[in-house]
């Protein structure tokens, strides 16, 4: 039995061979028909000019102008057909009451010796048919992002501030405004660029409506993106309050810094904001003085404030009190003559226990001072030389005593003391 199985091999492998060139040939001869199926082929819709005319505008729904066709065909077609040849259309004035369009589909250069079907097989077009309309929406722009370090972004221009959306009325109603957005994260410099415009309903939600067209696609926007610079307010105060009253020092502004915007060549010119005399002036004043001033009357060209909520409005208060008075008794025994011209003596004619010195100022100054803390002094050389004398003579004088009192203090009446000065030999002679 082995044998025979094994016997003959030639023969058996020729009769295989004939047998595979047999089924090809009767293959080729036939040419069987063959199904394919092509995915997301475009619908055209034909005809839409007869919406168009009576003031009608569509949109497609559901994505129902992509479709899947099925094709068979012959093998020898089949195989040449690409979904590129497949033509799907819509015409619409085939329009059914339920705004829908039955599709029909063709395939180029194919002949006729195919079919070809919608997957599923009563594919239709599917519309919302809606009455035309058309509104202009405002244009704003929107950045996201921080700029660099010490930068800000400036006040943002648009070429264009309003635009026209035209499109089924039910879609043009849902429009609310229109938007650019532009990302200006670590930006140091001004950008410039044409931003694509997004549509907006009234509660700040992203539209996606490709049924609506837009007057414009895009807007040119420029940035300004400034640098920024603190700097302090200075404060020039002129004039003196009215008599009894004194400035105590003490001036306030609230804020007393403020944040500059700008290109970084003109804020290196400015290393304070000056705030002038003439506006600061407290002549006559008899108690403290609240000033509101807006600085932004004092900006240098090309810049501004950094805070857009800020108004520039600063509060500048210049405190005055009145002047008060107090005596203060000064022991005799700490008055001293000192600079006594040679050749001559000076003994003190008065000899009070103690002498009253009227002093005056503001309160808080005024109390700092003690009659233990002054010592009064007669300086022969200075009383000559605001008497203008060159030399010193023999006689009896009134001469002024000094105190060394703070700045802020000064003597209501200066006092005098009595001095006799002699020559001394004269005394020697005695």
């Amino acid at each position: 039995m082995r044998k025979r199985i094994f016997r003959n091999w030639g023969l058996k492998i020729a009769s295989l061979l004939l047998a595979c060139v047999l089924w090809f040939l009767v293959v080729a001869i036939n040419d069987p028909k063959e199904t394919r199926t092509f995915s997301n082929i475009p619908v055209t819709l034909v005809n839409t000019e007869l919406l168009e005319e009576g003031n009608k505008v569509y949109e497609v729904l559901d994505n129902t102008n992509r479709v899947r066709v099925s094709v068979r065909a012959p093998k020898s077609i089949i195989k040449d057909i690409q979904a590129s040849d497949i033509i799907a259309e819509a015409d619409m004035s085939r329009l059914t009451d339920i705004n829908t369009i039955p599709i029909t589909y063709s395939i180029l250069n194919a002949g006729s010796e195919y079919t070809i079907e919608g997957i599923p097989a009563s594919s239709v077009v599917k519309l919302n048919v809606d009455e035309k309309a058309s509104k202009l929406v405002r244009v704003s722009c929107v950045t996201t992002g921080e700029p660099a370090e010490g930068y800000m972004v400036g006040r943002i221009q648009l070429d264009l501030n309003r635009i026209e959306v035209t499109g089924p009325q039910t879609a043009v109603e849902k429009i609310s405004y229109a938007q650019i957005n532009v990302d200006v994260s670590g930006a140091s410099s001004d950008m410039s660029l044409n931003g694509d415009i997004l549509l907006y309903d009234g509660e700040d939600n992203r539209l996606d409506l490709p049924a609506v067209k837009l007057s414009e696609a895009h807007v040119h926007v420029s940035v300004p993106v400034l640098a920024l610079k603190e700097v302090p307010l200075v404060l020039d105060v002129t004039g003196t309050p009215a008599d009894g009253f004194l400035e105590t020092g003490v001036i306030t502004c609230e804020p007393s810094n403020v944040m500059l915007a700008g290109t970084s060549y003109a804020l290196n010119q400015v290393t304070r904001i000056t705030i002038p005399q003439e506006v600061l002036d407290i002549s006559g004043a008899t108690e403290t003085v609240v000033k509101t001033v807006n600085i932004k009357d004092y900006l240098p060209d090309n810049v501004s404030l950094a805070d857009s909520s800020f108004n520039g409005n600063v509060k500048v208060t210049i405190h005055i009190e009145p002047v008060v008075t107090r005596n203060l008794e000064i022991p005799g025994a700490r008055l001293s003559i000192q600079n006594v011209p040679e050749g001559f003596e000076v003994e003190q004619i008065d000899q009070e226990e103690a002498y009253v010195l009227r002093i005056s100022g503001l309160e808080q100054n005024v109390r700092a001072v003690t009659a233990e803390s002054l010592t009064g002094t007669i300086d022969i050389a200075a009383w000559m030389a605001r008497e203008e004398m060159e030399e010193l003579s023999a006689g009896l004088y009134s001469v002024p005593v000094t105190f060394t009192l703070p700045g802020n203090v000064v003597i209501e009446q200066q006092p005098e003391v009595r001095i006799t000065i002699v020559k001394q030999d004269e005394v020697e002679d005695m």
